[in-house]
């Protein structure tokens, strides 16, 4: 497959990265100013989510692989 035909499966796995490390950067936030321990206990699964993302890889299709 061409690189350019997997664009826009690339920038949507990096654009939902990005939005849960938003998330997560707002919960922690969150933590220190408001909720403390909920706001952080909230905030690591959504980091290690955010990470998880960024580690998905696309197979030759351009579809997000799993395994």
């Amino acid at each position: 497959m061409k690189p350019i035909k997997c664009m826009p499966q690339k920038i949507s796995k990096l654009l939902l990265g990005s939005l849960m490390l938003v998330a997560a950067i707002a919960l922690v936030i969150i933590g220190i100013t408001l909720l403390p321990v909920f706001g952080f206990i909230l905030a690591v699964p959504v980091v290690a989510l955010s990470f998880y993302i960024y580690s998905l890889n696309l197979n030759d299709q351009c579809e997000i692989d799993l395994s």
